[in-house]
């Protein structure tokens, strides 16, 4: 009988019996530490050659089957350390958590001095190795910077499902009936921001590419978004607080058309899904700060309740503008303007490298031979969006579909409705469950952030889709069955779930997906599609909502009910995702266009392999590829994966 006192002594065993199993190691107390210096040709068989002085952690370059990475994530068989990471093959981690756990002291202290960029638990997120000379840091606080646009969305979004249910704005702004709003001016209020957004979408590219992605995010905040907020600060009744959520959503719709484009165009490619999912967590900063502000003055018996959160935005404006004044330019912009002499300065900055280095010349290289192959496709007008070369049509209806099903995830009846709906339900203090839900929202955007480089963007839509699906369909049966305290918490309960799963998958990644598929010839008009088709059907659910959910004579009447039709719309979104979406992790804008030349179907996505500078050298007339990543792609065409594939040398721009 195994005494339990000598588990760790045995785990430990198996562990290294699983190493020797795959190679040799000289047997001594000190067995365990050589493993981390151990080579990759003693892990295939052969002793370790002796080293003058041990290395104290273990390098990418050591090999895939040192301990640290073995313990940690051990592999599933012996493959190159550049095609493992690719290919993510790993065994999975939670089988030897325990293992790691065992491992002697010494072993600890090596593997927390190890440099960041050395070690695994870093390297499982981030690709250290796509980097070359110079600094990312620069380029990623700008495009973090400008994820700060979100706060005003998310914000303008979240302050008026709690400015509705105020007493003092119930007893002051309905027409019809003091102390209760009807559904069309429930409806018209809320859904009128929308409906701005939708054409400050549309109009978004005529400014973007004229005076550039930045000065359109200043002068959209300064004027347009801070005119409609004085509007609504002043009014004291429905036609002026209409107006203002008009003018200012014409100004939110500018903005969120330009962020994704200006994030996207500046940020390197091994950290930009991360970075421009900062815009969703920005925006769910907004609602829950919307939420707070509610909750601070709801019950104040005056104008200044429903004034002092309205009024804030102007504060968040500010801050965005004031800020992008100090920012660069993206480099694509001036590419497409044709000025390349100042496209090379905004890569300069953007990169912290002198303007005549050969990593920038490469890239800016990379970037003007791509433009000038998208023209061959068309001028870049809004009828070269529906072209199928250069699979245009394909990409902009991804986009506008994919935004279009984010909405109808359902989660804005949430944001929108979500005071009110849980005061009909009898859920006691409504503000609070809605503030608990919007913390829910920041928390769960997280993890978001961080998967999207690890997992990838198909993976996320996919479980996220699956996710949402089972949780509102349980909302909705719950609802459906019984009406007591019970059901009412165990319906807040999913209704987090619900959230959890729309703030790591489908929120961010949305965005994410639409500012980095299009090509650039129609970047800012792709993008202004998508974008307005987000606000479309946010303006059409915002609108239908209150007579799909209210009792009132002409009205649905569903209730929770509403939630099997968001749970049946889920449902869509995960065969959409699987037969529509591609995975565009760790590619260069110009990547993605080889992407889609290469793939002709989104699920045979995964695992693709870009050639090196493949639009350099179209436009030069060579049409012959790097021949390593050619028969990679042939054969994963074939749906087969090579089990043994070097790689060439060369650098892999930022």
């Amino acid at each position: 009988m195994l005494d339990l006192t000598d588990l760790p002594r045995c785990i430990r065993a198996v562990s290294l019996a699983r190493v020797f199993r795959n190679g040799s190691f000289p047997m001594h107390r000190d067995a365990s530490a050589s493993l981390w210096g151990a080579s990759p040709a003693a892990l295939q068989g052969s002793s370790p050659p002796p080293q003058e002085k041990p290395q104290e952690y273990p390098t990418p370059d050591a090999g895939m089957r040192n301990a640290s990475w073995l313990l940690l994530v051990p592999p599933v068989r012996h493959l190159p350390i550049r095609d493992l990471y690719k290919r993510q093959q790993r065994s999975p981690i939670l089988s030897y958590s325990i293992i790691f756990l065992s491992v002697h002291y010494h072993n600890y202290k090596t593997f927390f001095k190890m440099p960041a960029a050395h070690n695994r638990i870093v390297r499982m997120f981030f690709n250290p190795d796509e980097k070359t000379e110079g600094s990312t840091v620069m380029a990623t606080f700008v495009g973090m910077f400008a994820a700060f646009a979100g706060v005003l969305y998310g914000y303008d979004t979240g302050t008026i499902s709690g400015v509705m249910a105020m007493d003092y704005v119930l007893k002051t702004f309905p027409e019809d009936e003091p102390g209760v709003f009807s559904s069309s001016e429930h409806s018209l209020i809320v859904s009128i921001l929308s409906a701005g957004t939708f054409f400050g979408s549309l109009i978004a590219p005529y400014f973007a590419d004229s005076i550039g992605r930045r000065w359109t995010i200043i002068l959209s905040a300064t004027i347009v978004f801070n005119l409609g907020v004085a509007l609504q600060v002043a009014a004291t009744s429905i036609p002026l607080l209409v107006a203002g959520r008009a003018i200012g959503g014409l100004g939110v719709g500018l903005i969120s058309s330009c962020i994704p484009l200006y994030q996207s165009e500046t940020s390197p490619k091994w950290i930009r899904g991360a970075v421009v999912s900062c815009y969703q967590w920005a925006i769910t900063i907004g609602l829950l700060l919307a939420a707070v502000v509610n909750q601070a003055t709801h019950n104040r018996d005056d104008s200044s309740s429903y004034r002092i959160p309205l009024g804030i935005q102007l504060l968040w404006s500010v801050i965005l503008s004031a800020g992008m004044l100090f920012l660069p330019e993206t480099p694509r912009f001036f590419v497409k303007k044709g000025d390349t002499e100042r496209a090379m300065k905004s890569l300069s900055i953007l990169r912290k490298l002198p303007a005549d280095h050969p990593t920038l010349v490469d890239e800016l290289g990379e970037i003007v031979a791509n433009y000038e192959f998208e023209k061959s496709a068309g001028s870049g007008s809004w009828a070269d969006c529906f072209k199928t070369k250069n699979s245009q049509v394909k990409r902009v209806f991804t986009g506008v579909v994919l935004q279009a099903f984010q909405q109808l995830t359902g989660v804005n009846f949430i944001f929108y409705y979500g005071t009110t709906f849980f005061a009909a339900s009898g859920i006691k203090n409504a503000f609070v469950t809605s503030l608990a839900t919007n913390i829910v929202n920041v928390g769960s955007t997280i993890p978001g952030i961080i998967l999207v480089e690890l997992i990838g963007r198909r993976n996320l839509l996919l479980g996220g889709a699956a996710g949402m699906c089972i949780s509102e369909l349980l909302i909705a049966i719950v609802g459906a069955a019984t009406d007591s305290d019970a059901a009412n918490k165990c319906m807040v309960g999913f209704t987090c779930i619900f959230i959890a799963f729309f703030a790591a998958t489908w929120g961010p990644v949305a965005w994410v997906i639409v500012g980095e598929t299009m090509p650039l010839a129609i970047r800012s008009n792709g993008v202004a599609l998508s974008t307005a088709s987000n606000w479309l059907w946010n303006f059409a659910i915002a609108y239908a909502t209150p007579y799909l959910v209210d009792e009132a004579p002409g009205s649905a009447g569903l209730g929770s009910n509403v939630f099997f039709i968001w749970g049946g719309c889920n449902f869509l979104c995960f065969f959409f995702a699987y037969f529509f979406v591609y995975e565009t992790k760790n590619l260069t804008l110009e990547q993605v266009d080889e992407l889609y030349e290469q793939r002709k179907y989104a699920w045979k996505s995964p695992g693709f392999i870009p050639t090196e500078h493949a639009f350099s050298r179209k436009v030069a007339g060579n049409e012959v590829y790097d021949n390593k990543a050619e028969e990679q792609n042939i054969e994963d065409a074939k749906g087969g994966i090579l089990e043994q594939r070097s790689f060439g040398s060369g650098s892999s721009q930022v």
